[in-house]
């Protein structure tokens, strides 16, 4: 009985706080049962084991055995897999001759690059770039190549890692820091250790990237969870980490832990309800979990000298950890006072968020806007979740750390300056964009963008492109409105 009361934490009744509510966009484009139900067939097969009663000991394993409304595998896809079953088997195997007939055919492409290449001249032109190669093929070669692309890409739909390469937060790789890099770290420490801290200066360092080594401390000042006052700090951080336990004791039922083995799952289900509970007009909505995840890791790396992603939170005391769980619902908590009208009724925030984005993106490329137009692509289908989600979901985690150290130092950084970032982002793939023609692949790009290997050069000119667009359009909104 406990533990069915513990699965359906938080799908209770609408009408209560904490719970689930709606939201558009979780998932574009609608799956399409003729092409993925190969993938969900053999998901099924290879879910039948139960997963809940393995204890997630790392943030790792926590992140790649949870799934939300963003990833594939939801109650919707239980569905059309049983569907699938009941398949007609003349159906089945008229489908599986149409697929070896338009693989026989894709199949002349290497043959003919292979004649080709052995009647190649001695005195050819050398291709020197992809994009001239790009140029040189015919347009029956690029129908082909168009083809086998399509047929490779669209059965399944990869999920970024929540956790990618975050084991070293502060630069790309772990190099040996430069004489630049801890003249930096010095100068943070001088920052933070004097009495009452200059957080003007603070802001001003760390918006190119704030050192490892000092991102907690810099983060709970750059949020608003301490004062800048050296004494003030240490009274403020005892008194608010009480506070938050207090709610604890008051609004959770400590039931609901009685079957817990997670100890990431049981933290941010607290961090969550918690958070609904004081803020009744939202509720929890989904995407709001991932904003606890920065905040959770930065504040983890302060007690941690080994990776995180793979860094067993059971062998932490209790203090730590319950530290780290309240240092992490207030940040969050400070964040998400500057940006709630994403998260209430009909989330009229994002709305705006993604109408201001097409109005800006008509103005400063007007191919790539003429180009979703004319193959129906709205923003909303996928612009909705780089605002619900504040791009976590198209950038690996350590991306994420890095961005946000600009967005805390920027004045409304969440709220205002996220929009310039994804303006510069989607900018940032308009090659890619313009070569595709058709509704799908389209959002099949803007859902599965590669920046599976970014690392700080790449974030690092994406911010100084949206900080270009600021200040180009910030202070001129005349400038992208029609």
């Amino acid at each position: 009985m406990a533990a069915e009361s513990s699965k359906q934490f938080w799908k209770r009744s609408a009408k209560l706080p904490g719970s689930i509510q709606p939201v558009y966009g979780a998932q574009h484009p609608p799956l399409d049962p003729r092409l993925t139900k190969n993938f969900i067939k053999e998901r099924s097969k290879g879910n039948t084991l139960p997963l809940k009663n393995k204890k997630a000991s790392s943030f790792h394993e926590f992140a790649r055995n949870t799934s939300d409304a963003w990833d594939i595998g939801d109650d919707e896809d239980e569905d059309f897999s049983s569907s699938f079953q009941t398949l007609n088997s003349k159906v089945a195997k008229a489908t599986a001759a149409q697929v070896l007939e338009n693989h026989s055919k894709l199949r002349v492409k290497p043959e003919r690059a292979q004649s080709a290449l052995s009647e190649m001249p001695t005195n050819c032109k050398v291709i020197k770039s992809s994009s001239e190669a790009q140029l040189s093929r015919s347009p029956e070669d690029a129908c082909v190549r168009n083809a086998l692309h399509k047929q490779q890409s669209l059965p399944l739909r990869p999920i970024i890692p929540l956790v990618a390469r975050i084991s070293d937060q502060n630069a790309s790789g772990a190099p040996p820091m430069t004489v630049r890099e801890k003249t930096r770290l010095e100068k943070f420490r001088q920052l933070l250790s004097s009495h009452n801290t200059d957080l003007d200066e603070l802001r001003k360092c760390s918006w190119p990237g704030v050192p490892r080594e000092v991102r907690p401390v810099t983060w709970r000042l750059l949020s608003g969870y301490l004062p800048a006052n050296k004494e003030r700090r240490k009274l403020t951080l005892q008194r608010k980490r009480e506070e938050y336990f207090g709610f604890i004791e008051q609004y959770y039922d400590s039931r609901n832990e009685e079957n817990h083995q997670d100890t990431y799952r049981q933290i941010f289900e607290r961090i969550l309800f918690i958070w609904a509970i004081r803020h009744p007009a939202s509720g929890y909505v989904q995407g709001i979990n991932d904003l606890v995840t920065p905040f959770f890791v930065v504040f983890l790396s302060e007690h941690v000298e080994e990776d995180v992603e793979n860094f067993d939170v059971t062998t932490l005391s209790q203090d730590v950890l319950r530290s780290i769980e309240a240092d992490s619902f207030w940040c969050m908590s400070k964040l998400l006072d500057g940006i709630q009208d994403n998260y209430t009724f009909a989330q009229p925030g994002i709305q705006k968020k993604v109408k201001a984005l097409e109005e800006l993106v008509s103005r400063i490329d007007e191919q790539v806007h003429n180009h979703f137009r004319k193959y129906e692509v709205e923003y909303l289908q996928f612009a909705f979740r780089w605002m619900n989600n504040l791009l976590m979901r198209e950038l690996p985690l350590r991306c994420t750390i890095r961005l946000w150290d600009t967005y805390q130092s920027e004045p409304e950084g969440f709220s205002h300056f996220h929009l310039y970032v994804c303006a510069a982002f989607l900018i940032k793939w308009r090659k890619e964009i313009l070569d595709e023609e058709d509704f799908q692949g389209l959002l099949m790009l803007l859902q599965n963008l590669p920046t599976i290997h970014w690392g700080n050069e790449e974030i690092g000119l994406l911010l100084a492109e949206a900080y270009r667009l600021k200040y180009m359009f910030a202070d001129a909104p005349n400038h992208y409105r029609r």
